[in-house]
């Protein structure tokens, strides 16, 4: 843990790398062209991009790709709890001395860039020395001049669901831009796979995509079917698959195992294989029960704990579904970054929380403090109290009420809560 938080500080003291986030190709391109076109060296590269449910679909997809006896390397961002999460390199994460290292070659050329695009080399290095089946990559913000979108011919690009995140990174502050740098700069040589969306984003995507002549697989290929409260299946023209998982919570999380399902089937990934992959796979800090840990021996035995690290309206309002039919009084712990919209986010919770404590986030500089969000909750009618850290807030709360204490707001935040647990 204090290699990777001494990882991060060098990142974000040296000289040369920016913690800005500055959309340009150029800086990563001119690395990449000095250390030879190591991009070029990545086969099947899959690219994963859009505003919620990147992580979560692209690691279903490496899960079937994995229990089909293939390899995978995969970028992910951010890391929950240790920077080594960001790159997996077919069996194991880079070590810290391998990020270290990759860090240094980068830093020889003398070229500014930006903690992101730094981290986004570090991998291509590393990636392009593994002769895996498969190469997953995690977009940033956006896409247009994301520093993921350096490879000429992947084999697929998937567009998860589009909401409003990244507003704040746009001039033009409008879902038509949001919609227009995400998908308007897709390869034209690929195949392309658009996840569940609302129906206005779905024709805004389909309006950016008319003149693209990749072969594009729209959301109506595939169906979420509900049967009961706890019986699920994704279904095609050609296949029904049921969704036999006790760790995948709501309909978000769902639709994007369906969406890895259709994806690992155009693999031609067996259905079998399929099938007795999906109870193995789990989201850490999405949608997370603490089943053990120091954190949940704490707490009084009827009281569960779960983890949730989505942020945006979208997301809230997606969880706010789940925690509706869940019959305990519900309680929550609430941090947030600045560049959020933490007003939209609350919102989303009308009625579900007993009491919400705000806390700061660990390590954060850019976090919003305790009494801000207070001021919002209390603004949007919320019981709220703050707190000055985590154990705090749990202090606060626990009792020998039977309750579910949920951690929401911020992945930075669930990722010292689980370095914690």
């Amino acid at each position: 843990m204090s290699q990777s938080i001494s990882l991060y500080k060098l990142l974000a003291n040296h000289k040369l790398f920016n913690k800005t986030i500055n959309f340009d190709l150029k800086r990563i391109k001119l690395v990449l062209r000095k250390l030879g076109h190591p991009e070029r060296k990545l086969n099947n590269v899959i690219n994963f991009l859009g505003s919620s449910g990147k992580f979560t679909t692209l690691y279903s997809l490496k899960c079937f790709i994995e229990a089909n006896n293939q390899t995978t390397s995969a970028y992910i961002s951010p890391s929950l709890k240790d920077i080594k999460e960001r790159f997996w390199m077919g069996s194991r994460y880079l070590t810290h001395q391998e990020i270290r290292q990759s860090i240094k070659i980068i830093a020889k050329l003398k070229v500014p860039l930006t903690i992101f695009e730094a981290l986004t080399v570090v991998y291509i290095i590393n990636a392009s020395k593994q002769n895996t089946n498969y190469h997953l990559v995690e977009a940033g913000a956006l896409f247009a001049k994301d520093s993921t979108n350096v490879f000429d011919f992947p084999l697929a690009q998937v567009v998860v669901n589009i909401n409003k995140q990244h507003l704040n990174f746009l001039k033009r502050k409008t879902l038509d831009e949001i919609v227009y740098q995400k998908v308007g700069f897709l390869s034209n040589f690929t195949h392309i796979y658009i996840g569940k969306q609302k129906p206005k984003i779905l024709n805004k995507i389909k309006n950016n995509l008319k003149k693209n002549k990749s072969k594009i697989s729209y959301p109506n290929s595939w169906k979420l079917i509900k049967k009961n409260r706890y019986s699920f299946f994704y279904k095609d023209k050609k296949n029904k698959i049921k969704l036999n998982t006790k760790n995948v919570h709501s309909k978000g999380l769902l639709e994007n195992l369906c969406h890895a399902i259709k994806i690992a089937l155009d693999l031609e990934i067996d259905r079998k294989v399929i099938q007795r992959t999906i109870p193995t796979i789990s989201f850490e800090g999405r949608f997370q029960y603490l089943k053990k840990g120091k954190i949940k021996n704490k707490l009084y035995n009827n009281e569960q704990i779960m983890l949730d690290g989505a942020h945006a309206e979208a997301d809230a309002e997606n969880l706010a579904n789940y925690l509706r039919n869940i019959k305990v009084p519900k309680y929550a712990v609430w941090a947030m970054m600045k560049n959020k919209e933490p007003d939209l986010f609350i919102k989303q919770f009308k009625g579900i929380f007993k009491k919400i404590i705000t806390i700061p986030i660990e390590n954060e500089k850019n976090c919003m403090s305790a009494e801000d969000l207070k001021s919002i909750g209390k603004k949007n009618q919320f019981n709220v109290d703050k707190a000055d850290n985590f154990n705090n807030a749990i202090r606060k709360i626990s009792s020998s009420e039977k309750k579910l204490i949920n951690c929401i707001g911020s992945l930075y935040n669930v990722g010292n809560i689980l370095n914690k647990n």
